[in-house]
């Protein structure tokens, strides 16, 4: 078991002109063995924070570290989003697991155990992707992950590609991989009920930046951030139309709004209460640690 830490990160992407800071200023730790849910709306910076803990864009400042460890060797696995083009085609399961198996021997047996543990018959490492579901395809996409013995996990939007019919089931898995390995993992989701399932914290991200951070039950059941509040209130709508909404209303992420980020849409920010225009030039990202829920908000406990 192993702990994952980001320190001040603060990722860039883009080229020239159009480049911009997509996370900023990051600190979150995912405690060995444990699950941290990572929500929030596109373009909050999810995906990204994962990929560069992956190792797959690089950091612009701020550390990443799997048990004090700096970047380098960090054993990082993470699973993506699309289970139709995250493996080869042209090559069978048990190919595509072996690709990740450290060394020669005993390929075979470790991946009929990474097939097993992701509830798959072994069987089917003789075969193809193209002859394998959606959820077949996803539990592939684990167990190749699991093959290189990760010490961490990041599952990205793994469920959110797959009919309603196959998310429990691969949640379920999910849960139980989790549960026999003790892997430290991030989840990610825009779905609060999914996280509510897998993770035992929860992390919520918006613009770049994470403003609130506590275990799941208080974040869901009691939370500080209206940014959070707002993500529940729509949650509990599920209609398309109420997410479209949300993301029209979010500021553009390569301009962010002055002080507290989300001041421009904030139901209880200066629109609303004239008086607090401490939320327009102060940024409450720099006294979270010292709040309850790590909570980037200058009126977290008044409405």
């Amino acid at each position: 078991m192993s702990t994952l830490e980001f320190r001040g990160v603060s990722v860039r992407v883009g080229e020239g002109r159009r480049a911009f800071t997509a996370v900023s200023e990051v600190d979150l730790v995912v405690p060995s063995g444990k699950v941290v849910g990572l929500v929030g709306e596109s373009g909050s910076g999810k995906s990204t924070l994962a990929r560069a803990a992956a190792g797959l864009i690089p950091v612009h400042s701020g550390d990443i570290r799997v048990d004090a460890a700096r970047p380098g060797s960090l054993g990082i696995q993470l699973v993506f989003q699309d289970p139709y083009s995250s493996l080869d085609p042209r090559m069978t399961v048990g190919a595509s697991i072996a690709e990740a198996v450290p060394g020669r021997a005993g390929r075979a047996a470790e991946i009929s155990r990474v097939l097993e543990l992701v509830d798959l018959d072994p069987r089917i490492a003789d075969l193809p992707p193209a002859q394998l579901s959606g959820g077949q395809r996803q539990r592939v996409a684990l167990a190749r992950a699991l093959a290189s013995r990760p010490r961490v996990l990041i599952a990205d939007e793994i469920t959110s590609a797959l009919d309603v019919s196959v998310q429990g089931s691969v949640l379920n898995t999910v849960r139980a991989v989790q549960r026999d390995t003790a892997l430290t993992m991030v989840f990610i989701s825009h779905d609060l009920a999914v996280v509510r399932y897998v993770s035992d914290l929860v992390a919520v991200m918006h613009l770049g930046r994470i403003v609130e951070c506590a275990p799941t039950d208080d974040v869901l059941e009691r939370p500080r951030h209206p940014y959070t509040r707002m993500l529940l209130d729509s949650a509990h709508r599920l209609d398309a139309d109420d997410e479209a909404a949300l993301d029209a209303d979010m500021p553009d992420p390569r301009h962010p709004p002055a002080g507290c980020r989300f001041h421009t849409r904030c139901p209880s920010g200066p629109l609303i209460a004239p008086g607090r225009m401490l939320c327009e030039v102060a940024d409450p990202h720099a006294g979270a640690q010292a709040r309850p829920h790590h909570v980037a908000c200058h009126y977290a406990d008044s409405r």
